[in-house]
């Protein structure tokens, strides 16, 4: 293997135009308080397995420059091509997670079981790319690429994280998401079409099994306000006209309405380029964690309010969606969510949840929107009990407006 100094002395003299460097790190956190001839042991495994599997995956590449230890650390070092160090980024956090994904479960593996359980799967990698502006003959440069490398696989996982922060990144800047719309139908008219409940759904689900996934780390990533928004836009810009009476869902996270840069005035301006107007929506209030500043959501709800919007409380029953959040924001309807309604009629305990629900929404003139109805035997007991709207697979599955039938 050759060593930091050499490997610069080798290549400064035949490719010293080369335009960026780049650094794969990989370290093994061992518990603390480790016996230390165990961790000597497991090093020694882990330091013959790395070298034949890096000599394998890289020994024939142009790019390779060699590996380099630092005492238990490894750094695969390269001479990038020429192009954009945002793209070589993203090219080497792929390339560098599809092989120590790969590494560290095929070395896990070949461990004994107690060698497995004292190791507890925790290789942190990281990667860094620079321009290769410096000439210093002795190699400096290097060193700073590593430390930024090192820097970037602190903590478990950091890879994945980076590589899905990209892919957030994308969908946002490129508007990657895509509209699906679910029909809430009358049980008191029946067959009738009440309105549409907007979705996200995601086209690649290479990162994120779903908008689930890709909300929640929209929201670690502090991209909350962003997502949402533009979730908001393609529900409208994806909606058809609808009946008079008829009303459009789109959800909204609770938290969003906290924001101080929260600003509903686009929303009309997207409506009205869409021939609809605010009496056609309702904004269902999201909640993914406990509402902080009730007084602050509420404003912006009476702002809504003061426009002709009507909101709905989603998930009622469940989570965060607290008897205060109905009290404290007074909406217009209440979407019981799918764990109290599913085998509702051979559960006395959910028929009575239910039917307390449907007395406080009475007093609080709020409707009640049944959801996750996906038997007969569901439809049939909520009408019984005087629910005025469902929505489940039964009544109709999520799909884009001009495959929907008004």
């Amino acid at each position: 293997m050759r060593h930091l100094r050499e490997i610069w002395r080798l290549k400064s003299g035949k490719n010293a135009s080369a335009d960026h460097l780049g650094i794969i790190y990989l370290s093994w956190q061992l518990p603390t308080g480790s016996q230390r001839s165990r961790d000597s042991s497991l090093q020694e495994q882990w330091r013959y397995f790395a070298e034949r599997e890096i000599e394998a995956a890289f020994g024939s590449s142009l790019l390779y420059e060699g590996l380099q230890w630092m005492k238990e650390d490894l750094f695969i070092h390269l001479r990038m091509p020429a192009g954009s160090q945002r793209l070589l980024e993203g090219w080497l956090l792929e390339l560098a997670h599809k092989h120590t994904t790969e590494w560290e479960r095929r070395f896990v593996e070949g461990l004994s079981s107690e060698e497995q359980l004292y190791l507890e799967r925790k290789l942190h990698a990281g990667v860094a790319v620079s321009s290769n502006d410096s000439h210093a003959a002795d190699g400096l440069v290097w060193y700073e690429v590593m430390k930024t490398a090192i820097l970037h696989g602190q903590s478990a996982g950091a890879m994945e994280r980076s590589l899905k922060r990209r892919e957030i990144d994308r969908v946002i800047g490129e508007r990657l998401i895509k509209p699906v719309y679910q029909p809430i139908v009358s049980l008191q008219r029946e067959g009738e079409v009440f309105g549409y409940e907007a979705l996200t759904r995601t086209e690649d689900m290479t990162w994120f099994g779903g908008p689930l996934e890709l909300f929640l780390f929209a929201e670690q990533q502090g991209l909350t306000y962003s997502l949402d928004r533009l979730a908001r836009e393609k529900a409208i810009d994806g909606c058809i006209p609808l009946k008079p009476n008829q009303k459009l869902f789109i959800n909204v996270m609770a938290q969003i309405m906290e924001d101080p840069s929260f600003s509903p005035g686009q929303t009309l301006t997207l409506l009205e380029q869409h021939h609809l107007s605010p009496h056609h929506v309702v904004f269902e209030i999201t909640e993914r964690s406990a509402i902080a500043d009730f007084g602050t959501v509420k404003k912006a709800l009476e702002h809504y309010r003061s426009q002709g919007y009507q909101i709905a409380i989603d998930d009622v029953g469940a989570g965060y969606s607290s008897l205060q959040s109905v009290v404290e924001l007074r909406p217009d309807y209440l979407k019981v969510d799918r764990s109290i309604i599913q085998n509702i009629h051979l559960d006395e305990m959910k028929e009575h949840i239910l039917y307390t629900l449907i007395q406080l929404a009475a007093k609080m003139d709020i409707s009640i929107i049944a959801e996750g109805i996906e038997l007969e035997e569901e439809l049939a007991k909520v009408r019984e009990m005087g629910v005025a709207y469902a929505q489940g697979y039964l009544l109709g599955r999520p799909k884009a407006f001009d495959s929907q039938r008004q």
